[in-house]
């Protein structure tokens, strides 16, 4: 904690001083709220002069640096001290042309797996403390080449092995922006609950098994998990190669789809993407039409979330999305169920590939690695005694995916990845159904501390193993005011049609709202 403070100082009085050069107005126009603020709410804010780059990114480091030191989210681990002066280039960019880029000043919370070559990237691992990469991720290349702006990074569960909390080594325990007792899952919680109390407009994260879609829905958020193959990992730290998934993590669809244009498509350095190829459509946000839920035959797979231990509120929250969905024009198939589905998806299995991934990737570091293997990490002890279960279980793996029985690779290679695939699809087009749809969690956010509870875990069971794209929305909030997602999972490079019925939904309920503490107090 006190390596936070004395980071989140430093900044502060970089801050002051960018501040003080009196380069730009100090006011921001009392018309422009950054709370809920959406892409396009900046551009026409720039455009209308009502704010500035330069103001709007101080004011987000503003806020961040408040909240985060009297409501002790912990959701951030790094302030970037450069996004100002990226701010001010922007500004002068757009009093020269007149022309804004596609997200242009769009602040950015990035969670601590994305390589960045002017910040650290450490994956919520001490092993990797001030670690600093060579270059960028190649999404965060897109990001910057379209205009945003990265203001921070976000803490993250070690290595990315906790869907259930968000623990580093190196930052601490990140609680959830709606009640601050409870977690906000993982392992992508920190860009989770700095997302939803407004300390940035994208959100990035990663999905391995559940960790964009898991944080989305426990913080009122928009997630999506894309098609493997749709969006590039080049240097996004991995946790298995063959199931991660990058991608945005946002408060409403539109945003989500627009990042989404931005990065996805082909990359040279990941091969995976080369099954993108002529899949990916320059528009994602012209699916967006509020009757485009008109004749959708959504399948309920009751088998994903009706056990004896799911939380009542969040099947009754279920039942009242089935019910809007319906009264919005969609063809509800109930009951829907996959043949063996059961058998073939515990067949899947998480196969243990991670001892040879995150090797791969120190060898990326080069000689500034400061550490060269996970030998190295778990001989010296560099890690939270909590996930020691986790290291082991990746320690006693060591030979390459490939050679292990069945094999530890991508869909198509994979035999038992194949088959349950092939049967989701079959059902899919056997039953007409466009997407299936089921709630992203089936208990609300536990307790922090809280590790025997129904965790209500449900949504690793197909996306992850299949490569389908699969989208969180906001389904509501329980009584006590805990956030639910109702999510739909489509067929591959489906991500069209996913953002058109979520887009359909979240406009016909409007479920999200900011959580109150961070939504009525000042925008300093």
């Amino acid at each position: 904690m006190l390596y936070i403070i004395c980071r989140i100082i430093i900044v502060a009085l970089c801050i002051q001083l960018i501040s003080g050069c009196g380069l730009f107005p100090k006011k921001l126009s009392d018309d422009f709220t950054i709370i809920e603020a959406t892409i396009d709410d900046v551009h026409n804010g720039i455009i209308s002069n009502q704010i500035t780059c330069f103001q709007l990114v101080e004011r987000y480091i503003e806020r961040i640096l408040t909240y985060e030191h009297y409501n002790k989210l912990n959701a951030i681990t790094e302030i970037n001290r450069k996004s100002k002066f990226k701010a001010r280039e922007l500004d002068k960019e757009y009093q020269q042309t007149g022309k804004l880029r596609k997200l242009h000043c769009i602040p950015i919370i990035l969670k601590d797996n994305f390589d960045t070559a002017d910040m650290p990237t450490e994956a919520g691992s001490i092993a990797l403390k001030d670690s600093i990469p060579p270059d960028d991720a190649f999404v965060v290349k897109k990001l910057r080449e379209a205009g945003a702006i990265i203001v921070a990074k976000s803490n993250m569960a070690e290595w990315a092995f906790s869907p259930y909390k968000t623990i580093s080594s190196t930052h601490g325990e990140t609680r959830n922006a709606y009640n601050q007792n409870r977690v906000p899952a993982g392992s992508s919680g920190g860009t989770a609950s700095a997302v939803a109390a407004n300390y940035g407009i994208i959100g990035m994260g990663t999905d391995t098994g559940n960790s964009i879609r898991g944080p989305a829905s426990h913080l009122s958020l928009v997630g999506i998990r894309a098609t493997i193959g749709a969006i590039s990992r080049d240097g996004v730290i991995p946790l298995l190669y063959n199931r991660d998934v990058a991608g945005p993590m946002m408060r409403n669809v539109k945003d989500t789809a627009r990042v989404f244009e931005v990065i996805a498509g082909y990359d040279r350095a990941d091969p995976g993407t080369e099954a993108s190829k002529g899949k990916i459509e320059k528009s994602y946000h012209r699916y967006l039409d509020k009757r485009g839920l008109i004749n959708a035959r959504l399948g309920v797979m009751r088998e994903l979330f009706m056990s004896d231990d799911a939380d009542p509120e969040t099947i009754v929250l279920m039942e009242s999305a089935i019910e809007d969905l319906s009264n919005q024009g969609a063809i509800i198939i109930d009951n829907f169920t996959v043949p063996n589905f059961e058998k073939l998806s515990k067949a899947t299995g998480f196969c243990s590939r991670f001892r040879y991934d995150i090797d791969e990737y120190l060898k990326t570091l080069g000689d500034k690695a400061p550490v060269k293997n996970l030998k190295e990490v778990y001989d010296k002890k560099l890690f939270n005694e909590k996930i020691n279960g986790a290291m082991l279980w990746a320690m006693n793996v060591d030979t390459t995916p490939d050679r292990q029985e069945p094999p530890c690779v991508d869909v198509e290679n994979d035999p038992r990845r194949k088959v349950l695939k092939d049967a989701v699809m079959q059902a899919m087009q056997d039953q007409r159904i466009d997407a299936i749809i089921y709630p992203s969690w089936s208990n609300p956010p536990r307790n922090i501390g809280d590790d025997e509870s129904p965790h209500g875990n449900n949504s690793p069971k197909i996306a992850p193993h299949t490569g389908q794209p699969a989208i969180t929305v906001p389904m509501g909030f329980t009584s006590d005011g805990l956030p639910t997602g109702l999510q739909f999972l489509g067929k591959p490079f489906f991500e069209g049609k996913l953002f058109q019925y979520a887009y359909a939904y979240e406009q016909a309920t409007l479920h999200r709202k900011p959580p109150a503490k961070f939504g009525k107090l000042s925008e300093r």
